[in-house]
Protein backbone atom coordinates (compact mmCIF):
# COMPACT_ATOMS: atom_id res chain seq x y z
CA UNK A 1 0.00 0.00 0.00
CA UNK A 2 2.92 2.56 0.83
CA UNK A 3 6.39 2.42 -0.14
CA UNK A 4 7.86 2.97 2.96
CA UNK A 5 6.26 2.79 6.65
CA UNK A 6 7.18 4.48 10.15
CA UNK A 7 7.00 1.69 13.14
CA UNK A 8 6.84 2.29 16.50
CA UNK A 9 6.15 1.67 19.74
CA UNK A 10 6.38 3.85 22.75
CA UNK A 11 8.81 3.00 25.54
CA UNK A 12 7.32 1.94 28.90
CA UNK A 13 9.89 1.56 31.86
CA UNK A 14 8.98 -0.36 34.16
CA UNK A 15 9.49 -3.10 36.79
CA UNK A 16 8.32 -6.47 37.27
CA UNK A 17 5.61 -6.90 40.21
CA UNK A 18 4.58 -9.70 41.86
CA UNK A 19 1.32 -10.26 40.92
CA UNK A 20 1.10 -11.16 36.95
CA UNK A 21 -1.55 -8.73 36.21
CA UNK A 22 0.17 -5.61 36.96
CA UNK A 23 3.13 -6.54 34.98
CA UNK A 24 3.61 -4.03 32.07
CA UNK A 25 4.92 -4.15 28.62
CA UNK A 26 8.50 -2.86 27.86
CA UNK A 27 8.81 -1.76 24.35
CA UNK A 28 11.52 0.68 22.36
CA UNK A 29 10.78 2.94 19.08
CA UNK A 30 11.66 -0.39 16.95
CA UNK A 31 12.46 2.12 14.13
CA UNK A 32 15.58 3.76 15.95
CA UNK A 33 16.99 -0.10 15.62
CA UNK A 34 17.70 0.59 12.14
CA UNK A 35 18.49 3.77 11.22
CA UNK A 36 22.58 3.25 11.52
CA UNK A 37 21.81 0.12 9.25
CA UNK A 38 19.60 1.99 6.35
CA UNK A 39 21.79 5.14 6.39
CA UNK A 40 24.75 3.18 5.60
CA UNK A 41 23.08 0.98 3.37
CA UNK A 42 22.22 4.24 1.32
CA UNK A 43 25.43 5.27 1.51
CA UNK A 44 26.79 1.94 0.13
CA UNK A 45 24.03 1.64 -2.59
CA UNK A 46 23.28 5.01 -3.25
CA UNK A 47 19.73 4.85 -1.86
CA UNK A 48 18.81 1.95 -3.23
CA UNK A 49 14.98 1.04 -2.67
CA UNK A 50 15.96 -2.16 -1.33
CA UNK A 51 16.81 -0.62 1.87
CA UNK A 52 13.83 1.09 3.45
CA UNK A 53 11.72 -2.30 2.89
CA UNK A 54 14.50 -4.36 4.87
CA UNK A 55 14.50 -1.71 7.25
CA UNK A 56 10.91 -2.09 8.05
CA UNK A 57 10.79 -5.95 8.10
CA UNK A 58 14.19 -5.99 10.44
CA UNK A 59 12.83 -3.75 13.32
CA UNK A 60 9.26 -5.10 13.17
CA UNK A 61 10.50 -8.39 14.53
CA UNK A 62 11.55 -6.41 17.54
CA UNK A 63 7.43 -6.64 18.49
CA UNK A 64 6.50 -8.69 20.82
CA UNK A 65 4.27 -10.55 18.86
CA UNK A 66 7.34 -11.47 16.61
CA UNK A 67 8.54 -15.36 17.12
CA UNK A 68 11.94 -16.00 18.37
CA UNK A 69 13.94 -16.49 15.36
CA UNK A 70 12.27 -13.68 13.44
CA UNK A 71 14.74 -10.91 14.53
CA UNK A 72 17.31 -13.51 13.22
CA UNK A 73 15.78 -14.38 10.20
CA UNK A 74 15.83 -10.35 9.79
CA UNK A 75 19.43 -9.63 10.83
CA UNK A 76 19.97 -13.05 7.91
CA UNK A 77 18.27 -10.96 5.22
CA UNK A 78 20.26 -7.50 6.12
CA UNK A 79 23.71 -9.69 5.53
CA UNK A 80 22.94 -11.09 2.27
CA UNK A 81 21.95 -7.55 0.91
CA UNK A 82 25.03 -6.18 2.88
CA UNK A 83 27.33 -8.82 1.05
CA UNK A 84 25.90 -7.87 -1.84
CA UNK A 85 26.99 -4.41 -1.72
CA UNK A 86 30.30 -5.67 -0.27
CA UNK A 87 29.51 -3.18 2.94
CA UNK A 88 32.00 -4.55 6.30
CA UNK A 89 29.91 -1.58 7.69
CA UNK A 90 26.25 -2.22 7.01
CA UNK A 91 27.30 -6.61 8.36
CA UNK A 92 28.48 -4.87 11.26
CA UNK A 93 25.37 -3.28 11.82
CA UNK A 94 23.20 -5.97 11.47
CA UNK A 95 25.05 -8.43 13.95
CA UNK A 96 24.56 -5.21 16.04
CA UNK A 97 20.58 -5.49 14.97
CA UNK A 98 20.89 -9.10 15.81
CA UNK A 99 21.40 -8.78 19.67
CA UNK A 100 18.77 -5.81 19.98
CA UNK A 101 16.58 -6.01 22.97
CA UNK A 102 12.86 -7.03 21.98
CA UNK A 103 9.88 -5.74 23.53
CA UNK A 104 8.51 -7.61 26.35
CA UNK A 105 4.75 -7.52 26.55
CA UNK A 106 4.55 -8.26 30.54
CA UNK A 107 7.60 -7.86 31.81
CA UNK A 108 9.56 -11.29 31.31
CA UNK A 109 12.51 -12.13 29.33
CA UNK A 110 12.02 -12.98 25.83
CA UNK A 111 13.22 -16.73 24.95
CA UNK A 112 16.34 -17.38 22.50
CA UNK A 113 16.38 -18.54 18.87
CA UNK A 114 17.00 -22.00 18.51
CA UNK A 115 18.23 -22.60 15.45
CA UNK A 116 21.29 -21.55 13.68
CA UNK A 117 21.63 -18.39 11.18
CA UNK A 118 22.47 -18.55 7.61
CA UNK A 119 25.13 -16.26 7.74
CA UNK A 120 27.89 -17.48 10.29
CA UNK A 121 28.46 -13.74 11.07
CA UNK A 122 25.73 -14.05 13.10
CA UNK A 123 26.92 -17.27 14.79
CA UNK A 124 27.34 -16.95 18.42
CA UNK A 125 24.88 -13.71 18.58
CA UNK A 126 21.48 -13.57 20.72
CA UNK A 127 19.51 -10.51 21.84
CA UNK A 128 19.85 -8.98 25.17
CA UNK A 129 17.41 -8.19 27.67
CA UNK A 130 16.27 -4.85 29.10
CA UNK A 131 16.57 -3.75 32.29
CA UNK A 132 13.28 -3.86 34.47
CA UNK A 133 12.14 -7.26 33.13
CA UNK A 134 12.41 -10.46 35.15
CA UNK A 135 15.73 -11.98 34.07
CA UNK A 136 14.87 -15.54 36.01
CA UNK A 137 11.43 -15.98 34.20
CA UNK A 138 11.04 -15.89 30.37
CA UNK A 139 7.77 -15.48 28.31
CA UNK A 140 5.89 -18.27 27.85
CA UNK A 141 5.87 -19.78 31.25
CA UNK A 142 10.00 -20.52 30.97
CA UNK A 143 12.46 -20.33 33.92
CA UNK A 144 16.03 -20.01 33.57
CA UNK A 145 17.31 -23.17 31.88
CA UNK A 146 13.91 -24.18 29.87
CA UNK A 147 14.22 -24.91 26.66
CA UNK A 148 14.28 -21.39 25.09
CA UNK A 149 16.03 -20.08 27.77
CA UNK A 150 19.91 -20.68 26.71
CA UNK A 151 20.80 -19.43 23.37
CA UNK A 152 21.37 -21.57 20.48
CA UNK A 153 24.66 -23.20 20.34
CA UNK A 154 25.30 -23.06 24.48
CA UNK A 155 24.99 -25.35 27.01
CA UNK A 156 24.35 -22.68 30.03
CA UNK A 157 22.35 -20.04 30.88
CA UNK A 158 23.79 -16.37 30.10
CA UNK A 159 26.28 -15.05 32.52
CA UNK A 160 25.32 -12.51 33.48
CA UNK A 161 21.83 -12.78 32.88
CA UNK A 162 20.39 -10.25 30.27
CA UNK A 163 23.66 -9.63 28.69
CA UNK A 164 24.98 -10.58 24.83
CA UNK A 165 28.52 -10.47 23.29
CA UNK A 166 27.94 -6.70 22.53
CA UNK A 167 27.18 -5.28 25.92
CA UNK A 168 28.49 -8.36 28.27
CA UNK A 169 27.81 -6.55 31.35
CA UNK A 170 24.40 -7.16 31.58
CA UNK A 171 21.11 -6.10 30.54
CA UNK A 172 20.93 -2.84 28.45
CA UNK A 173 18.36 0.11 29.90
CA UNK A 174 14.24 0.01 29.39
CA UNK A 175 13.52 0.56 26.22
CA UNK A 176 16.81 1.80 24.83
CA UNK A 177 18.73 0.87 21.74
CA UNK A 178 21.86 -0.96 21.31
CA UNK A 179 23.51 1.07 18.68
CA UNK A 180 23.29 3.99 21.15
CA UNK A 181 25.95 2.04 23.47
CA UNK A 182 28.48 0.40 20.39
CA UNK A 183 28.13 -0.31 17.24
CA UNK A 184 30.59 -3.10 17.20
CA UNK A 185 28.87 -6.45 17.14
CA UNK A 186 31.39 -7.67 20.29
CA UNK A 187 32.52 -5.75 23.01
CA UNK A 188 35.85 -4.41 23.04
CA UNK A 189 38.76 -7.45 24.15
CA UNK A 190 36.33 -10.77 23.61
CA UNK A 191 36.41 -13.47 21.35
CA UNK A 192 35.47 -12.52 17.32
CA UNK A 193 36.38 -8.47 18.37
CA UNK A 194 36.21 -7.47 14.91
CA UNK A 195 38.73 -4.84 14.17
CA UNK A 196 38.41 -1.25 13.05
CA UNK A 197 39.19 -2.50 9.15
CA UNK A 198 36.89 -5.16 9.79
CA UNK A 199 33.87 -4.48 10.85
CA UNK A 200 34.21 -0.60 13.07
CA UNK A 201 32.19 1.51 12.73
CA UNK A 202 32.11 4.94 13.37
CA UNK A 203 29.28 6.14 16.04
CA UNK A 204 27.99 9.87 15.14
CA UNK A 205 29.64 12.62 16.68
CA UNK A 206 28.72 13.79 20.04
CA UNK A 207 27.74 17.10 18.58
CA UNK A 208 24.66 14.96 16.93
CA UNK A 209 25.78 16.60 13.85
CA UNK A 210 26.27 13.83 11.07
CA UNK A 211 29.08 13.95 8.97
CA UNK A 212 30.59 11.68 5.97
CA UNK A 213 33.68 10.94 5.04
CA UNK A 214 34.72 14.35 2.93
CA UNK A 215 33.94 16.13 6.51
CA UNK A 216 30.47 17.77 5.52
CA UNK A 217 27.62 17.87 7.38
CA UNK A 218 24.76 15.55 6.00
CA UNK A 219 21.36 17.02 4.54
CA UNK A 220 18.48 15.90 6.87
CA UNK A 221 16.10 18.97 6.28
CA UNK A 222 13.77 18.36 3.81
CA UNK A 223 11.52 15.14 2.50
CA UNK A 224 9.78 15.05 5.63
CA UNK A 225 12.66 14.45 7.80
CA UNK A 226 12.20 16.73 10.30
CA UNK A 227 14.95 18.96 11.71
CA UNK A 228 15.73 21.22 14.55
CA UNK A 229 18.09 21.75 17.52
CA UNK A 230 16.72 19.00 19.68
CA UNK A 231 15.29 16.74 16.82
CA UNK A 232 17.49 12.96 16.43
CA UNK A 233 19.40 12.82 13.95
CA UNK A 234 20.45 9.77 11.45
CA UNK A 235 24.19 9.52 10.47
CA UNK A 236 23.78 9.69 6.79
CA UNK A 237 26.26 11.32 4.30
CA UNK A 238 23.79 12.07 1.85
CA UNK A 239 19.97 13.24 1.86
CA UNK A 240 18.36 9.91 3.18
CA UNK A 241 15.16 10.30 1.49
CA UNK A 242 13.27 7.69 2.98
CA UNK A 243 14.48 7.80 6.30
CA UNK A 244 11.26 9.20 7.51
CA UNK A 245 10.70 5.82 9.42
CA UNK A 246 13.94 6.70 11.63
CA UNK A 247 12.38 9.24 14.02
CA UNK A 248 10.00 9.20 16.63
CA UNK A 249 6.14 9.91 16.95
CA UNK A 250 7.05 12.47 19.20
CA UNK A 251 9.19 14.42 16.73
CA UNK A 252 7.19 17.52 14.97
CA UNK A 253 7.84 18.03 11.38
CA UNK A 254 6.81 21.83 12.45
CA UNK A 255 10.41 22.55 13.35
CA UNK A 256 11.04 22.28 9.46
CA UNK A 257 10.10 24.79 6.35
CA UNK A 258 7.78 22.51 4.32
CA UNK A 259 9.99 22.24 1.16
CA UNK A 260 8.99 23.31 -2.02
CA UNK A 261 8.35 21.42 -5.57
CA UNK A 262 11.44 23.25 -7.30
CA UNK A 263 13.71 19.99 -7.43
CA UNK A 264 15.23 18.49 -10.55
CA UNK A 265 13.31 15.71 -9.83
CA UNK A 266 10.00 17.59 -9.38
CA UNK A 267 8.72 15.63 -12.88
CA UNK A 268 7.03 12.72 -10.20
CA UNK A 269 5.83 15.11 -6.97
CA UNK A 270 2.18 15.96 -8.32
CA UNK A 271 1.98 12.29 -8.40
CA UNK A 272 3.33 11.69 -5.55
CA UNK A 273 1.14 14.59 -3.73
CA UNK A 274 -2.29 12.60 -5.53
CA UNK A 275 -0.92 9.43 -4.36
CA UNK A 276 -1.29 10.62 -0.35
CA UNK A 277 -4.10 12.19 -1.11
CA UNK A 278 -5.72 9.12 -1.69
CA UNK A 279 -4.24 7.33 0.88
CA UNK A 280 -5.22 9.56 3.22
CA UNK A 281 -8.64 9.72 1.68
CA UNK A 282 -8.54 5.77 2.02
CA UNK A 283 -7.28 5.88 6.02
CA UNK A 284 -10.21 7.89 6.85
CA UNK A 285 -12.21 4.79 6.05
CA UNK A 286 -10.14 2.61 8.32
CA UNK A 287 -10.68 1.60 12.03
CA UNK A 288 -8.90 -0.61 14.47
CA UNK A 289 -11.19 -3.62 13.27
CA UNK A 290 -10.77 -3.07 9.86
CA UNK A 291 -8.97 -6.70 7.98
CA UNK A 292 -5.31 -5.80 6.79
CA UNK A 293 -2.64 -7.44 5.70
CA UNK A 294 0.54 -9.32 7.66
CA UNK A 295 3.25 -6.42 7.81
CA UNK A 296 0.76 -3.72 5.91
CA UNK A 297 1.57 0.29 7.72
CA UNK A 298 -1.88 2.54 7.61
CA UNK A 299 -2.75 5.40 9.92
CA UNK A 300 -5.61 4.09 11.69
CA UNK A 301 -8.10 7.51 13.68
CA UNK A 302 -4.92 9.31 13.24
CA UNK A 303 -2.66 7.03 14.53
CA UNK A 304 0.15 5.02 13.16
CA UNK A 305 -1.07 1.33 12.42
CA UNK A 306 0.95 -1.90 11.69
CA UNK A 307 -0.82 -4.79 10.93
CA UNK A 308 0.56 -7.67 12.96
CA UNK A 309 -1.39 -11.47 13.43
CA UNK A 310 -4.08 -9.67 10.68
CA UNK A 311 -5.13 -6.69 13.03
CA UNK A 312 -4.05 -3.58 12.78
CA UNK A 313 -1.50 -2.48 16.46
CA UNK A 314 -1.81 1.18 16.99
CA UNK A 315 1.02 3.32 18.13
CA UNK A 316 -0.19 6.90 18.86
CA UNK A 317 1.78 10.24 17.73
CA UNK A 318 2.91 12.82 19.98
CA UNK A 319 0.18 15.47 21.28
CA UNK A 320 -0.81 17.45 18.59
CA UNK A 321 0.68 15.53 15.95
CA UNK A 322 -1.55 12.45 13.68
CA UNK A 323 -0.27 10.23 11.33
CA UNK A 324 -1.04 11.21 7.51
CA UNK A 325 0.47 9.55 3.88
CA UNK A 326 2.75 12.46 2.74
CA UNK A 327 4.76 12.79 -0.87
CA UNK A 328 8.28 11.98 -0.87
CA UNK A 329 10.47 14.88 -2.45
CA UNK A 330 13.22 12.59 -4.13
CA UNK A 331 12.15 9.90 -5.85
CA UNK A 332 7.91 8.44 -6.45
CA UNK A 333 6.41 7.81 -3.31
CA UNK A 334 4.80 8.14 0.09
CA UNK A 335 5.45 7.56 3.60
CA UNK A 336 3.86 7.33 6.56
CA UNK A 337 4.38 9.80 9.28
CA UNK A 338 3.46 11.92 12.43
CA UNK A 339 2.90 15.54 11.41
CA UNK A 340 0.25 18.64 12.17
CA UNK A 341 -2.43 18.93 9.84
CA UNK A 342 -1.54 22.27 8.51
CA UNK A 343 2.14 21.05 7.70
CA UNK A 344 1.23 17.54 6.05
CA UNK A 345 -1.37 19.65 3.74
CA UNK A 346 1.33 22.26 2.86
CA UNK A 347 4.19 19.26 1.78
CA UNK A 348 0.88 17.79 -0.21
CA UNK A 349 -0.21 21.67 -1.63
CA UNK A 350 3.95 22.06 -2.80
CA UNK A 351 3.41 18.96 -4.97
CA UNK A 352 0.90 20.82 -7.38
CA UNK A 353 -1.89 18.84 -5.42
CA UNK A 354 -5.09 20.64 -5.11
CA UNK A 355 -7.87 19.12 -2.71
CA UNK A 356 -5.93 19.34 0.74
CA UNK A 357 -5.00 16.32 2.76
CA UNK A 358 -7.29 13.87 0.60
CA UNK A 359 -7.98 15.64 -2.23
Amino acid sequence: MVHLALAFVTAALVSVHATPLLQKRIAQVIADSMTLWEAACDRASGNSTQCNPLAVTAFSTLLAAAGPCDQQNAADALIDFSKQLNSQEMIALAQVFCQQARNTPNSLSVPYCQQAPKNAELNGLFQCQYQGANLNEFVGGLSVGDPGTIPFGMTSPVSPLGSCPANPSGPIAAGSQLTAITTSPFASGSSGTPSSSSGGVTPPSSSGTPSNSSGTSADVGSDNCPAGPSSPTPTVSQHPGDLVASFPPSMSATSATAPTATSPSSGFLLANGQAAQQLNAQYANLTPDSPCTEGENACVTGQFAQCVGGKFVLTPCAPTLSCYSLPLLLKPGTSNACDTEADAEQRIANTGATGGLTG
